[in-house]
């Protein structure tokens, strides 16, 4: 049975600008952010322990030239999943678009499950951040391994952060990343507009930095030019090992290969997951039509993210061989400390000094930063969820809890999701237990579980709604009526955003994720089974049908034959861009009569600094 009703979810206006002030009710966000706060909150969320802490891992488990491969594979992945969701979200700019997507054009109980799974995701990547932050504190190399490259210093790591227990820093930055999160979203934007640019700056120094050490090292003769490329070492490492608790298993050639590169797309996906971070400030995005920031910010996050983290581990494969001692690591799921980063391993091997310690405190403030905006996308997913009458149970509690939740401050902050959505962070006090590396490695394989479905479920909602739109004529409108309601035509001169292809990346997007999410735990079954990691790769999945069956349960009763299809595929009130102005990111020629003129070096520069930015 297929149910297609009037839609059900309370979603906001999509006119983004408004002659006057208006009057804002005590439900609702407030329209403060520029293009560039988009930019870098979107940068800052996708810059964290991932590449750092895991970047080695990679190396490790394919070879300096595979891992480059595979973070141009999965940044593929990401960048067609978050065009998919950038197109929607741009012409329908509402409240938590990852849940309401999924709701409109697949069906209701999809939207619910996906919502709720994203808000989890990134309340414990809160919790993931934190954990990793205690664990930086305590870095510390062993002297056997200083003594292996002649380091010139005896020891190497922070004594006070030994000493100090690691439950002082976790309680430290959640208090941080809470009160952060209490500011006006207008400054909360500002100051990750600002925490972005440094991240940026110092990733792009922290390239030249590997490309000035190599040539330091090949100068000196302690290694060829690309030596860590080419043989004994190689594009791709020789073979791929993981480990269980009783045994050790080796994969060889293709096989090794094979193995090596997926279980590395699995991982890259965790340092990826925040591209969908724009969409998620869609709500508080100031002047839309005419700033055009969600098309821009979705391309320049892919462009960026791509191009600096393909470049980062190209450059620090340079010094760092993927069989290195403090790269190996065959647990199946982990993530280290510091010391364990390749960029540091590659100072020990070169003899820097000075700069592991610099390098260790970005790894902080970067995990700090990316914990931050972690705990601004759960609490907005949760606003959203909150702000939608039928996800919640009837129960008079219920409802209380909902109307808490969807109340925001004077200033439209939701600061009761925030502080909610905070308290899950707690779970960050787990650094104190042993293994605590294991830890972070099961809590990092869930969160990319979560998010693996919940991409998925983004690339088909794009899917059902291209089925909505035309190419229709250049100068047409943006809605053209037909016989079952308005179809949208993408190729009308307002419409927000069309990219090229883009139902046969989406579809790529789709088949790559579930990929990716069935065979998540496939390391999990070799002998002995571990409960642990299975667990970790798979409840995602079970907690994804749970959701989607007490949807129904709820609207429809307890009888599976009696569910039917609950959609609106809604397209009523399409944001749609100033007509005649000229499209952001477009360059073309001012001065028609000439290539050379000072009006076209203008707008060259304009159309420069609009993807600088």
């Amino acid at each position: 049975m297929v149910v297609q009703d009037e839609p059900r979810t309370e979603t906001i206006e999509v006119d983004s600008v408004e002659s006057a002030r208006p009057q804002h009710g005590q439900t609702d966000l407030r329209r403060r952010l520029d293009e560039r706060h988009v930019n870098m909150i979107a940068f800052s969320a996708t810059i964290g322990i991932g590449l750092f802490l895991q970047s080695g891992k990679v190396i490790y488990l394919i070879g300096p030239g595979g891992a480059v491969m595979a973070y141009l594979l999965m940044g593929s992945v990401l960048w067609s999943c978050v065009a998919s969701l950038g197109e929607m979200t741009a012409i329908f700019p509402v409240r938590g678009p990852i849940i309401d997507f999924p709701s409109r054009f697949i069906d209701e109980s999809v939207g619910f499950a996906v919502g709720w799974m994203a808000w989890f995701a990134y309340v414990i990547l809160v919790a993931t951040e934190v954990s990793a932050i205690a664990q930086l504190f305590n870095f510390k190399y062993q002297p056997d391994y200083l003594r292996l490259f002649n380091y010139p210093q005896e020891s190497l790591g922070w004594e006070f952060g030994q000493q100090t227990s690691p439950a002082v820093w976790v309680g430290i930055f959640l208090l941080a990343i809470l009160l952060i999160n209490f500011l006006p979203v207008r400054a909360y934007g500002e100051l990750e507009y600002w925490f972005g640019c440094f991240k940026m700056t110092v990733i792009s120094l922290l390239i030249l930095f590997n490309v000035v050490l190599n040539a330091q090292n090949t100068a000196k003769g302690k290694q060829r030019r690309f030596e860590f490329y080419d043989s004994p070492y190689g594009f791709f490492s020789a073979n791929s090992t993981t480990s269980s608790p009783t045994r050790t298993y080796t994969f060889h050639g293709d096989t090794g290969r094979l193995v090596g590169m997926w279980s590395s797309l699995n991982t890259i996906f965790f340092s990826l997951m925040g591209f969908f971070t724009v969409s998620i400030t869609a709500a508080e995005n100031v002047h839309l039509e005419k700033n055009e920031s969600i098309k821009l910010a979705t391309r320049k996050i892919s462009l960026r993210v791509m191009l600096l983290y393909s470049l980062f581990v190209f450059t620090v494969g340079l010094n760092v061989p993927y069989n290195d001692p403090g790269l190996v690591d065959n647990t199946i799921s982990s993530i280290r400390r510091g010391e364990y980063s390749a960029l540091v391993i590659s100072c020990v091997r070169g003899g820097v000094t000075g700069f592991p310690h610099l390098f260790n405190a970005f790894y902080i403030f970067s995990a700090f930063s990316t914990g931050i905006n972690a705990l601004y996308v759960s609490s907005r997913l949760l606003h959203a969820l909150a702000n939608i009458r039928n996800v919640w149970p009837n129960w008079s509690w219920a409802q209380s809890i909902k109307r808490r939740l969807e109340r925001t401050t004077s200033k439209g902050v939701p600061a009761t999701a925030v502080f909610v959505s905070w308290l899950f962070g707690f779970a960050g006090f787990l650094a104190v237990r042993p293994s605590p590396a294991k830890i972070l490695g099961r809590m990092a394989i869930n969160t990319t579980a979560s998010m693996l479905i919940v991409y998925s479920c983004v690339c088909l909602s794009f899917l059902v709604f291209k089925t909505r739109t035309v190419n229709g004529p250049h100068s047409g409108s943006i809605t053209i009526p037909s016989p079952s309601g308005h179809l949208l035509n993408r190729n009308a001169p307002t419409y927000p955003y069309k990219s090229h292809f883009q139902y046969l990346r989406a579809l790529y997007g789709l088949i790559a994720c579930g990929l990716l999410a069935i065979f998540n735990g496939w390391r999990s079954f070799l002998n002995p089974f571990s409960a642990a990691d299975f667990i970790a790769s798979y409840i995602s999945v079970v907690v994804f049908i749970f959701l989607v069956s007490a949807y129904h349960v709820k609207e429809e009763g307890w009888n599976p034959m009696r569910w039917g299809r609950r959609y609106t595929m809604d397209t009523d009130r399409p944001l749609e861009v100033q007509e005649g102005a000229k499209r952001k990111g477009q360059f073309s020629r001012v001065d028609k009569s000439a290539y050379l003129s000072a009006e076209n070096a203008k707008g060259l520069a304009q159309w420069v600094w609009v993807w600088m930015k």
